[in-house]
């Protein structure tokens, strides 16, 4: 038993059957006397409804999800060289090709449909996110830091090919003062719309972490619940067994008494029959 084979048929298998699944595996791992080997797996986390299906999706028809990770990288290049008009046809792209590959997936519900879509955005955001999503290991949408990236490519103007306004050489004209002042003002806004973004980002990355430090709390508590469970139903199994062998002896012994008093009034007649 090895650590990878594990993983994979765990978040290949059943997404019901991924907790008993997982206990079992570490349980037999421990009685092969491998101890740190049943650790790493049972911290193997379940993965959301979103990050199964995505995990699937790497394991049947994985080119549309490679072909989102690269185009990942795409976008943090465009971004690194500040190529405002790549960023917002990669953008386009990113969004055109999330939306093909949900669309392209079997009948789901609404919430479960945002929720894919999101991890589908995670994996084109985020490197370490798109190689677990091509391992199939995929647990959740992967916690991010605000992505300049991610929003600046409505926001980043055209490429030109002109040389910046303090690099023009001084037999240039000047700009005229008002159109400096514009393009000053046009900047601030730009500025404080992706701070604003950014600010908003990591709130809702707070906000996402809670929830999923939520998730894998009431998960061990529903764990533990049904282990629970499980105990007393045994119990109550045994204790239901001991009473209906119970049950018998003293039908037994009622029989038995009842026999032997028979017997008793029977003899008291013939005594009496007798004098």
């Amino acid at each position: 038993m090895d650590f990878d084979t594990v993983a994979g048929e765990l978040y290949g298998g059943d997404l019901a059957e991924f907790v008993s699944a997982r206990n079992a595996a570490a349980k037999a791992a421990k009685a092969e006397g491998n101890a740190e080997l049943a650790a790493r797996i049972r911290d193997l986390r379940k993965p959301t409804t979103a990050a199964a299906i995505v995990n699937r999706l790497a394991r049947d028809d994985p080119d549309e999800l490679r072909e989102l990770a690269e185009l990942g990288d795409e976008l943090r290049d465009a971004h690194t060289r500040l190529a405002g008009d790549d960023l917002r046809a990669l953008t386009r792209r990113r969004g055109e090709l999330v939306r093909r590959i949900v669309h392209e997936l079997p009948s789901m519900s609404d919430t479960v449909s945002r929720e894919v879509e999101a991890t589908l955005e995670a994996v084109a955001a985020d490197p370490g996110a798109a190689a677990l999503a091509l391992a199939g290991r995929l647990t959740s949408v992967a916690h991010q830091d605000a992505d300049q990236w991610f929003t600046l490519a409505a926001s980043v103007p055209p490429s030109t090919g002109k040389r910046p306004a303090k690099l023009v050489d001084k037999a240039e004209p000047a700009k005229p003062k008002r159109d400096h002042r514009r393009e000053e003002e046009e900047r601030a806004k730009a500025r404080a719309e992706r701070e604003r973004l950014r600010k908003q980002a990591a709130e809702l990355a707070k906000e996402r972490a809670v929830a999923e430090r939520d998730l894998v709390r009431t998960e061990r508590a529903a764990e533990q619940a049904n282990a629970r469970v499980e105990d007393l139903r045994a119990r109550l199994a045994e204790a239901e067994e001991r009473a209906e062998r119970a049950t018998a002896e003293f039908e037994k012994a009622k029989e038995t008494y009842e026999q032997a008093d028979a017997a008793a009034v029977e003899a008291e007649k013939a005594a009496d029959a007798a004098r």
